[in-house]
């Protein structure tokens, strides 16, 4: 079983499907030169740097500009296989204007397609998720595929010039695995994903984060703009004043950079006491460390950036994902996934609540800084800020950022 969800609110491209469409008078403020000299302060080195201009959280056109050159062209994380167990099961995501299916066919296999009908371009499923399904069918003209993707039936289409089914299957999504979770990508020329994580992809190996198992999920809606969930992620300059449970168990200075390149980008913090041995309420935990992990992993906590949604946070005895998912440029969602080791799930007695509460307190004052700054950074008042050593890795964000918005270096 795919585990528990706690819910917390209410309710490129590939073949010929449309993808992110650019709404009319928005190209001169999200020119690249424009960009380029706009973000030249970002990419100093972090001792003259600034943060990211104002205008980056609330503008449109930058928003637009983030669509098309960083979800629009990277590879997404956006689910885990074993979100989908059974033939029939599906998921939707959407990606600005766009919107994608993952769904598990006949033979096993999980495809990603446009949720797109190839007659009159009709959105074909519209629930977030879900399960059973034989065929997929548009609810216009009942134009119906197979879970591969291949059109089945085109009602009076029988008689008409030069119509060859095999020509009007649904238009794929690249869609590849790494260690248990799906990613997608729209770009057809992006290079393959491993290619593209390079060292990264095997950095982590220890953790056997693919065996592992989803025990509780986590979902948020937070009034900020993405990239501040992200760079709020990236420093514990905040930690000790916001999070005082957090900085109980592992101290905000730390913390220690390791990895930075156009994949991904993080380092590790320390359990503050030997008598700690998890990032929990009360710090200890009796669920053992992950048993194939190094014995220095057992006083570590690692966080990345896997460039541009997931936020990877490895902890000695459970790793917690982050999926970021932007919703305009003031609004973002959010899954947290927590994942264990499938024999301490099956232990009797199993209780992932005391990593989940700490977390889930620790993320809810998180967002409620995110969404204050987000009000100062709409508010008029404020340009751009300076930047403490502490935040490098917010810095290594932000350059990332610069560097996909105006097709510069570093790109992977």
């Amino acid at each position: 079983m795919a585990g528990e969800t706690i819910r917390e609110r209410d309710g490129a491209k590939a073949g010929t499907g449309g993808v992110l469409q650019r709404p009319p008078g928005l190209i001169p403020a999200a020119d690249p030169t424009a960009l380029a000299r706009d973000l030249e302060s970002v990419r100093r080195p972090i001792e003259e740097a600034t943060t990211l201009p104002a205008r980056f959280y609330t503008d449109p056109a930058i928003y637009q500009a983030e669509l098309e050159r960083i979800f629009g062209t990277m590879w997404l994380c956006v689910a885990r296989e074993e979100d989908l167990p059974d033939v029939g099961d599906y998921l939707t995501q959407s990606i600005g204007l766009a919107s994608v299916i993952l769904i598990r066919d006949a033979e096993g296999r999980v495809n990603a397609f446009h949720n797109v009908c190839r007659h009159r371009a009709s959105r074909l499923l519209t629930e977030p998720s879900g399960c059973g399904l034989s065929i997929i069918k548009c609810p216009y003209h009942a134009w119906t595929y197979d879970l591969d993707g291949s059109l089945r039936g085109a009602p009076h289409m029988d008689n008409v010039r030069n119509f060859d089914r095999k020509d009007f299957g649904l238009n794929r999504v690249r869609l590849e695995t790494w260690n248990g979770f799906l990613f997608i990508n729209l770009d057809p020329d992006a290079p393959p994903l491993r290619e593209h994580l390079g060292s990264f992809g095997t950095m982590f190996d220890r953790y056997r984060i693919g065996t592992l198992r989803r025990a509780r999920r986590v979902d948020y809606t937070v009034k900020t703009n993405w990239k501040m969930l992200a760079e709020n992620y990236s420093e514990c300059y905040h930690c000790y004043l916001i999070h005082p449970e957090l900085n109980r168990v592992s101290h905000y200075m730390s913390g220690n950079s390791d990895y930075t390149t156009p994949a991904a980008c993080g380092g590790w913090m320390s359990l503050r006491e030997d008598s700690f041995n998890s990032m929990t309420v009360s710090g200890r935990t009796a669920r053992p460390p992950i048993d194939t992990i190094d014995r220095e992993d057992h006083r570590k906590v690692h966080y990345y950036i896997v460039y541009p949604n997931m936020l990877l946070s490895l902890h000695p005895d459970y790793v917690m994902v982050h999926t970021l998912w932007p919703d305009g440029p003031t609004r973002s969602q959010i899954q947290c996934d927590f994942l264990f080791d499938p024999k301490e799930m099956d232990r009797p007695g199993f209780d992932p609540s005391d990593a989940v509460e700490f977390w889930d307190l620790t993320n809810k004052q998180d967002w409620r800084a995110c969404e204050l700054t987000m009000q100062g950074v709409q508010s008029g008042g404020y340009d751009r800020g300076r930047l403490s050593p502490l935040e490098w890795m917010g810095h290594e964000f932000d350059k990332f950022v610069a560097d996909r918005l105006t097709g510069s270096k570093g790109l992977a």
